[in-house]
């Protein structure tokens, strides 16, 4: 049987029940949640989630990084398993379905399993990716770029947050720092479903995205240096007001990203101003530049842009500019074979649907450098995401969950 038949349906009640439950803890201040990563609230998530698996009557794998692989065996023990998750890891207003989806729905699939005594011919195995979001420490998708070889392991560790505490030394410290090699695990294929963190699909009335592109993503940290003076005394024209360049900048990277459309898109979010100061001319500025393309030409001549118009604009008002890039990947294009599935189980189930580009990073992103990969969409309420505010409906998570059963079991394949 190469794919499931269409009576087959998660358990809806019992994926939305985990994920309430999910969301208990690291609650945020505004019905969301802060469950950072390599906080004990993560370790905390970390161990409700392993109880689950094994509950489940999986193994739980653990790593270097910290990635947690839940397997479930299959009936062939040389076929190579078919992985399935996202991660728990929150922003520090982060909403309850982000990533958390896309876990919580590969354990269901398993619960499912288990209840029709379903059986497959490849092992699934559920993952839970350390420090998906990147908030706490930089750059996102970390030890997914670690897993996919694209980041050093040992550089990794070395990462610090605001507090100058070290990845590794945080990840010793709350107990999930794993034995398992870095790397070492071999796919058949990678599933992760997730919201879609945008207005789309929502827009087009349509309960499934089909993902067959990700935006590739350059993060530039960017710094501009006048001279703090004092905002009374100074005359205008002899001042070097790094506040000023910023807003210069600020609206060269909104031009850039309207010039290379469709789907590219610039702007900037992180601004620090030194010294702050109600009564002081800003000195320095530093803030990152995000740029975002599924074609790597627009990606890549958006930089080039910004860093060949920038230095000049800040020097007409007396500045300094530099650059420097400190996040990125390259646009994946995703397995058309496993993309197809998604794209068929969405019709045979009659869940409406349409193709989709990933705006946001994910950690399929890096695994589809190595694996057959693809992704599955739910809309979420007006696109909102990274925000307490988040939602979805059950009905939408439902669809979702649906569509990758049917997609992982096709990969898996079914013993009869």
């Amino acid at each position: 049987m190469t794919a499931p038949g269409e009576n087959l349906k998660i358990n809806s009640e019992r994926l939305w029940d985990s994920i309430m439950e999910m969301a208990e803890i690291g609650p945020g201040v505004a019905g969301g949640n802060n469950r950072q990563t390599l906080t004990d609230e993560d370790a905390e998530g970390r161990a409700v989630f392993q109880s689950w698996c094994e509950a489940a009557g999986m193994t739980m794998g653990l790593d270097e990084m910290g990635n947690m692989f839940a397997r479930r065996e299959g009936t062939d023990a040389q076929a190579l398993p078919v992985y399935v998750g996202s991660h728990l890891d929150t922003q520090p207003t982060g909403g309850k379905y982000d990533g958390v989806l896309g876990v919580l729905a590969g354990l269901e699939i398993i619960r499912t399993l288990n209840d029709l005594d379903i059986k497959t011919k490849h092992p699934i195995v559920v993952t839970n990716w350390t420090n998906e979001e990147g908030t706490r420490f930089a750059p996102a998708m970390l030890a997914s770029g670690v897993f996919a070889g694209v980041l050093d392991r040992d550089w990794a560790y070395d990462r610090v947050d605001a507090a100058g505490k070290r990845f590794g030394d945080e990840l010793e410290r709350i107990g999930w720092k794993g034995p398992e090699k870095v790397g070492d695990r071999k796919m058949h294929a990678f599933f992760e479903l997730h919201i879609e963190q945008g207005p789309i699909l929502e827009a087009e009335n349509k309960q499934v995205g089909v993902v067959t592109h990700g935006q590739g993503l350059r993060w530039i940290e960017c710094t501009v240096t006048g001279k703090g003076q004092h905002t009374g005394s100074t005359p205008m024209y002899m001042r070097r007001n790094a506040g000023r360049a910023l807003a210069r900048v600020t609206e060269l990277v909104h031009e850039i990203a309207l010039q290379y459309q469709p789907n590219a898109v610039g702007a900037i979010g992180q601004i620090d101003v030194y010294p702050n100061s109600r009564n002081i001319i800003p000195e320095k500025v530093v803030f990152t530049v995000d740029f975002r393309s599924h074609v790597l030409e627009t990606l890549e001549a958006m930089v080039t842009e910004l860093n060949e118009t920038a230095p000049g604009l800040c020097a007409d008002v007396g500045v300094n500019f530099k650059s420097e890039v400190v996040g990125f990947f390259d646009p994946p294009a995703f397995d058309e074979t496993l993309v197809g599935r998604v794209r068929n189980a969405a019709e045979r189930l009659g869940y409406s649907h349409m193709d989709i580009v990933s705006g946001a990073g994910h950690d399929a992103c890096w695994v589809n450098k190595i694996y057959p990969t693809t992704m599955v969409m739910c809309p979420c309420k007006d696109g909102l995401s990274h925000n307490e505010a988040e939602e979805i409906t059950p009905d939408w998570a439902r669809a979702g969950a649906d569509v990758l059963l049917h997609a992982v079991l096709e990969t898996a394949e079914i013993v009869d």
